[in-house]
């Protein structure tokens, strides 16, 4: 989750809109891991992070049943992105389409695969 949640406040800086509130939305687990994720969100965000800053981000839960467009979006890229780290020489027709629109230290539209480590993070890292 730090890495994640640093990574989208680069790209909030890349945009200038750092300064604003943004909020994170999640998918409710049950009430023991969301207390867990809650308390782990808010030490990121009050400078456990790289930055040692706070970070303007606020929680937003939202049960399986709501039918968020975001989290379904967020479910049909999790898995070609896990698939591209867990069986690296496989073939991967949808990852080839999600790497374009990955964060690159190049810019996006480098030709360059330089997302790793910045649109792209595996960890522990190999």
């Amino acid at each position: 989750m730090k890495f994640c949640l640093e990574r989208l406040y680069y790209f909030l800086q890349e945009k200038n809109q750092q300064a604003f509130y943004t909020h994170v939305v999640v998918e409710n687990r049950g009430k023991k891991e969301d207390n867990e994720l809650e308390l782990e969100f808010r030490r990121v965000c009050n400078g456990y992070n790289k930055h040692i800053q706070a970070l303007p981000f606020e929680l937003v839960f939202a049960d399986k049943k709501s039918n968020s467009l975001g989290l379904q979006l967020a479910d049909l890229v999790a898995r070609p992105i896990g698939l591209k780290a867990v069986r690296q020489g496989q073939e991967n027709k949808a990852f080839g389409i999600l790497e374009k629109k990955f964060y690159s230290m190049n810019g996006r539209k480098s030709r360059e695969k330089s997302y790793y480590g910045y649109g792209l993070k595996i960890f522990p890292s190999s």
